[in-house]
């Protein structure tokens, strides 16, 4: 197992790098994620993840370690495989996976194109007590705690005023999604309602 690579990147896309080690090239698959924290860098040192196959031995780059640990963990999720991984890495960075994870997001990992609700629902099922160990996220948990029930509070309200419970916690999950932690409840439906403008 290579656990990581430190070279001259001799040529850059955004889905992956050369890095050329001692004379030798290797072709080295990243995320968008990896690709920015690229960006200007002439050399780097990559952490690595090698996936072997029957007919193929490929290379997965990161340019952080827990981004790695994170792929590692999806590609333990049934259904998930290195590509599939990659993906969710470039739509999301690391913090905003975790928090999707231990705030059973269901919404924002289904934007994340090739993740169904069934999907999202696995991931969540198979990784969030390890995301609660490894982040310190009891921390996040407990105000994630006072969120849900602003939530609640935000969509009781909106459905009083008449609004349908679908749209309104359609509505309410992307704004929560762009800012997991708001102030208060009337924060929280002001903002709902700026988007039904």
């Amino acid at each position: 197992m290579i656990g990581y690579l430190k070279g001259r990147i001799s040529h850059k896309t955004p889905a992956f790098i050369y890095l050329e080690c001692s004379g030798v090239g290797y072709h080295v698959n990243i995320s968008l994620s990896t690709y920015g924290r690229l960006e200007g860098l002439k050399e780097a040192t990559i952490f690595t993840h090698m996936q072997v196959r029957e007919d193929d031995i490929s290379l997965y780059g990161f340019f952080e370690e827990e981004e790695r640990h994170l792929f590692v963990h999806l590609i333990s999720v049934s259904g998930i495989g290195c590509n599939t991984a990659r993906v969710i890495l470039s739509y999301m960075n690391t913090d905003e996976l975790k928090k999707a994870i231990i705030h059973e997001d269901e919404f924002a990992l289904g934007k994340v194109k090739g993740i169904g609700p069934k999907t999202a629902k696995r991931i969540i099922l198979d990784l969030k007590d390890k995301m609660m160990k490894t982040s310190g996220a009891e921390t996040i948990a407990s105000s994630h705690k006072a969120d849900h029930t602003y939530r609640e509070e935000a969509l009781s309200a909106l459905i009083a005023l008449g609004f349908p419970k679908a749209g309104m916690e359609k509505q309410l999950n992307a704004i929560l999604a762009k800012q997991p932690q708001p102030e208060s409840v009337e924060e929280l439906i002001k903002n709902v309602l700026k988007q039904l403008n």
